[in-house]
């Protein structure tokens, strides 16, 4: 009974270090996993450089090695140390950890799938658990809902552009044809939705007079192109952002506090049920 006791106590401990920031040695451990993270993320983007890798190929493989063995310590305490190990490893982090510890174990087997440890940038994340950034968080989830209630116009209009882009590449093909670069259909539509989003790698071009006015028609409705999007998300931005303002002059029945979500059914504070509107 009493190593039963102790062994939650112990479990209870690393558990709070490892999935709790509010202490400090919760803080500490994430900011030492970040240093980490990052540590780990430029070793691997040093191996990418040939001379770099071959003056210091040793340094870099020990110092991955070590990155590779604590994260795997890390990963198992994790599993240990909550009551339903398969809720985090089949989680996204769960899943993204399991990542960026398994790829130097099969570099051994795969040549080349050690630069699979750039997921462990995703591993970033966690720096909003550390710094609380509540309010870039909450603006975040207004920026998701005004893409969510705009998904529809806008894949109207990338539908619409898309047409566009098949007729324009179409009439591109008829003027210029293969002795101009314009080889193919399809290789004319792509020209046209490179000309379009105004990127122009440059490695097909007009050379007719026609083909030339036709590729500057191209290039000036592009810039309307690119700002449609803008303004779509933008105005539902503006609407649930004003629907918010709406609500925050509210206060709780209960204890008096501020509102400040307009999806909130609970005070914060107190927990009392919120009249709906």
């Amino acid at each position: 009974m009493e190593t039963s006791a102790r062994k939650h106590g112990w479990r209870a401990k690393l558990h709070e270090i490892i999935y709790g920031t509010h202490t400090p040695a919760g803080k500490l451990f994430d900011i030492v996993l970040l240093v980490l993270i990052l540590y780990s993320v430029i070793i691997v983007m040093l191996e990418s450089l040939p001379r770099f890798d071959v003056k210091y190929h040793k340094f870099l493989d020990i110092s991955e090695w070590v990155v590779t063995i604590l994260f795997t310590i890390e990963y198992i305490v994790r599993i240990i140390c909550i009551n339903k190990p398969k809720k985090y490893v089949f989680s996204f982090f769960g899943i993204i950890d399991l990542l960026s510890t398994i790829p130097k174990y099969l570099s051994y087997f795969v040549v080349g799938s050690q630069y699979i440890t750039a997921f462990r940038a995703l591993r970033l994340l966690r720096v909003f658990r550390i710094l609380k950034l509540v309010r870039f968080v909450g603006e975040s989830n207004n920026l998701l809902r005004a893409l969510k209630a705009s998904r529809t116009k806008i894949f109207v209009f990338v539908f619409f552009v898309l047409i566009v882009a098949v007729l324009l590449g179409t009439i591109m093909y008829l003027v210029e044809g293969p002795e101009h670069g314009f080889e193919s259909i399809p290789h004319s539509i792509y020209w046209t939705i490179v000309t379009l989003t105004t990127v122009g790698y440059g490695d097909i071009s007009p050379e007719t007079s026609l083909g030339q006015f036709i590729a500057t028609f191209i290039m000036i409705i592009g810039y309307g192109i690119i700002a449609v999007p803008t303004g779509i998300v933008s105005a539902e931005y503006v609407a649930k952002d004003g629907k918010d303002e709406e609500i925050k002059g509210s206060s709780c029945p209960d204890c008096g506090t501020y509102i400040t979500s307009m999806d909130a059914a609970y005070c914060r504070k107190c927990g009392c049920k919120l009249e709906e509107d």
